[in-house]
């Protein structure tokens, strides 16, 4: 079983896509963090992956042989992170929110603290669509909330299209740090 030649233009996870003819805003937090799974996949697992590869090809049958097929699938699975990450890479323009002049308006890398016509609270700090993280209150720049709050400030209300339908919210603070 062979799979596509062709595997090169792999469909990507719709929340990973950036708009057309944008930047790949990242901070730096997040471009150390690709850096660094990229170095990893290239100076160690990818070689190591290699060896058992080879280890295995030499052990006779390659049709039955379990180390040299799956070892010969991660490696696929390997080479298409690195390829993405890669041009991830070579298209990130990071941006440190520390050095964001305007710290009265709501841009890229800014932590928002919101609140809901119910009273509750949220913090949410933008980020690029390669570190947002829901979880850890982490949203993509490109996400349709984080679009609804681009240039607002404290104590603006903002209207925007949530899965629920359209939502007001209220900007209870704006402020920018240093992301980890």
């Amino acid at each position: 079983m062979r799979e596509a030649e062709g595997d090169d233009d792999e469909e990507i996870a719709p929340a990973l896509k950036l708009p057309a003819g944008t930047k790949n805003y990242i901070t730096p937090g997040g471009h150390a963090r690709l850096k660094s799974e990229f170095e990893h996949l290239v100076k160690r697992e990818r070689p190591h992956i290699v060896e058992v590869v080879a280890w295995a090809a030499s052990n006779g049958d390659r049709s039955e042989n379990g180390d040299y097929i799956y070892g010969k699938r991660r490696l696929r699975e390997i080479d298409r992170r690195i390829r993405f990450l890669s041009k991830r890479l070579d298209i990130a323009e990071v941006v440190d929110p520390t050095l964001q002049p305007n710290v009265d308006q709501v841009f890229f890398g800014a932590t928002v603290t919101l609140c809901d016509a119910d009273g509750s609270e949220n913090t949410y700090t933008i980020v690029g669509v390669d570190e947002a993280d829901a979880s850890r209150g982490r949203i993509s720049w490109v996400s349709p909330l984080a679009r609804a709050l681009l240039k607002a400030r404290e104590g603006d209300t903002v209207r925007f299209q949530s899965p629920v339908g359209v939502r007001e919210i209220d900007i209870v603070e704006v402020r920018y740090e240093s992301l980890d």
